[in-house]
């Protein structure tokens, strides 16, 4: 099977039973979902719908957010990882948003890496979710599924993931398919136990073929 064909093959499959597929982040503008992006570093989107609606409250704007403390936006989020960072980041975050973006999220990816707390991956969450644009983020899951399915050739980093589904994903479908991987990766592509009996993908999965020839032999 070509990668061409394991891209068709693969594509088709999510469009045809996951359409629909979103981020499971609550938010309702690009300021809220930015708090909610930071917040989900190394925590479950479960976790941060728990807590972003105090956090939500409490500081509903950039402004108010940049004339907080980091103990004070500390207390609203303690429950998540890495809290006191994520404090900081926050607040800074807030901060830059006031002083360069007139309280405003950047839309483009160059001034989003701007912000504190923003790297590749939120940056290009962002830019799929908040604002429509053709992007491919990369978190452990993408990353995951894409080198056991074989749309990757066991990229080393999620920059050369990015690259090589940007290059081989039609445009228009760059923001759905980050979905797509990501809750594939959540619900059935898990890491320690892939659940291959019940993936609509194993037919074109270099992982469940390569498996599935051990088991047979």
């Amino acid at each position: 099977m070509t990668k061409k064909e394991r891209y068709k093959n693969v594509i088709g499959w999510f469009q045809a039973n996951a359409e629909s597929a979103e981020t499971e982040l609550d938010y309702k503008n690009p300021y809220q979902l930015l708090i909610a992006v930071i917040l989900s570093a190394q925590c479950t989107d479960k976790r941060v719908n728990m807590i972003s609606p105090k956090v939500f409250e409490a500081f509903p704007t950039p402004e108010v957010m940049a004339a907080s403390s980091p103990d004070e936006v500390y207390e609203y989020i303690k429950s998540c990882s890495y809290p006191n960072n994520k404090a900081k980041n926050l607040v800074k975050m807030a901060q830059k948003l006031v002083a360069d973006f007139n309280g405003k999220v950047p839309s483009d990816i160059d001034s989003l890496l701007t912000v504190p707390g923003v790297g590749r991956k939120t940056a290009n969450v962002m830019l799929a979710v908040a604002f429509d644009t053709p992007a491919m983020p990369v978190d452990t899951h993408v990353f995951r599924v894409s080198n056991r399915i074989g749309l990757t050739d066991n990229s080393k980093n999620p920059k050369e993931t990015e690259k090589e589904l940007v290059k081989n994903i039609p445009k228009k479908l760059l923001a759905n398919a980050h979905h797509w991987l990501i809750l594939h990766g959540r619900y059935v592509c898990v890491a320690r136990k892939p659940k291959c009996e019940i993936c609509g993908l194993k037919d074109w999965c270099k992982y469940y073929e390569k498996n599935n020839k051990k088991e047979n032999r």
